[in-house]
């Protein structure tokens, strides 16, 4: 598990029957139990001890044998669209904040997806230098696989003309990429990536660039058990430190519930294509679930395609949300325009069972990267949330 948790080391648990029904996918299941505080486990998923494989172990670019198998065995077999010409998709795995251990799992996810159902090729790199126009330019469609904080930047940016010259082109590249009729599609922490406080001061965020010791500031004393901080409101997770992108990807990290947090995916666009795996049914799953700034998140901007539905959570998971969103909106994945490109954002993803435990969850990235790609048609007119 990710001890990330702003606000002391909290962790969700679950009894054994939630996980169970949580795990399988795919029907409506009953609402999540209600959270206890447990011990951190080792191992894959965020705990303290490395495997022997993943993205927690000596090789953290190659994904645990175990995990491909089982999410190869889980991949659509066909996509739903037919390419309108061979695709070619980059998967960039660069972080400069907090480094997921599923990184290299769902990069992998990428190649066998688009190679099973013939939708794509893809390239993976952890070397932000390849963003270049020069580079981009084969591609059709960037992949921001948990690209955590000024993941484009180079060091020193701030003070050094040389290095602001290759953050500031890389940057470039990136909009001119989308906006010129490209794709861009972020899973997980590309969501938690450029917000805080410029210079590292403290103020939602942690250090700069968000990723990794969010908080920022002296350590305060632990909040009452299904309780949390709630004095930085709209300016919890900082501010905006790439404004055009953060628009374009749709938001930018506040807070999360730590994984293995029960929730029930509500599917907000039955209709949508993107959507269809789902069959307009509502399931359960488990994961570490982020909720948004306040600001830097509405559906003014977004078509959300799946959320959280906060009525079916407990009443000590809704307490222990710090700075909690006045409107209850936790969006799970959302689609938008931007300029003549597409952008498809699936928040879920922090552990690697969200890559292998739901067939379904598969057929929906697919689904939506597809559309991201120019291939696969769907309405992306943003629908504002009903007051």
């Amino acid at each position: 598990m990710a001890m990330k948790r702003s606000r002391g080391s909290l962790i969700v648990a679950v009894c054994t029957a939630t996980l169970l029904t949580a795990t399988s996918g795919g029907a409506q299941a009953p609402a999540p139990q209600a959270a206890a505080p447990a011990a951190p486990q080792a191992g894959r998923g965020g705990g303290p001890a490395p495997d022997a494989c993943g993205g927690r172990s000596n090789t953290p670019r190659e994904a645990c044998a175990n995990d491909v198998t089982r999410m190869i065995a889980a991949l659509p077999a066909t996509a739903p669209a037919k390419p309108a010409r061979p695709r070619k998709v980059l998967v960039l795995a660069s972080t400069s904040g907090f480094v997921h251990s599923s990184i290299p799992l769902a990069a992998k996810m990428m190649e066998e997806m688009g190679k099973k159902t013939g939708a794509w090729t893809a390239d993976v790199t952890y070397d932000r230098a390849q963003i270049t126009a020069e580079n981009l330019a084969q591609y059709d469609l960037l992949f921001l696989d948990s690209t955590t904080g000024t993941f484009l930047d180079e060091p020193n940016s701030a003070t050094d003309p040389a290095a602001k010259a290759k953050t500031d082109a890389r940057r470039k590249a990136l909009l001119d990429f989308v906006r010129g009729g490209k794709g861009i599609a972020g899973i997980h922490a590309a969501t938690d990536s450029y917000h805080g406080r410029a210079g590292g001061a403290p103020g939602g965020a942690g250090r700069a660039g968000g990723g990794a010791g969010r908080a920022g500031g002296a350590p305060a004393a632990p909040p009452a058990p299904c309780t949390s901080n709630q004095t930085q409101g709209a300016a919890a997770g900082g501010d905006p430190l790439w404004p055009e992108f953060n628009k374009m990807i749709g938001g930018y990290f506040k807070f999360h519930w730590n994984y293995p947090t029960p929730i029930t995916v509500k599917i907000d666009d039955p209709s949508n294509p993107i959507n269809a795996a789902f069959k307009g049914k509502s399931f359960n799953t488990i994961d570490e679930v982020y909720t948004f700034a306040w600001d830097s998140f509405s559906r003014d901007n977004v078509r959300v395609l799946t959320s959280v539905d906060y009525n079916l959570m407990s009443d000590c998971d809704k307490g222990i949300e710090s700075n909690r969103r006045p409107d209850q909106d936790y969006a799970l994945s959302w689609v938008k325009r931007e300029g003549q490109g597409r952008v498809f954002v699936n928040v879920l993803g922090h552990n690697e069972a969200i890559y292998y435990n739901n067939p379904a969850m598969l057929e929906h990235i697919l689904a939506g990267v597809q559309y991201a790609l120019g291939d696969l048609k769907a309405d992306d007119t943003p629908v504002p949330l009903k007051r």
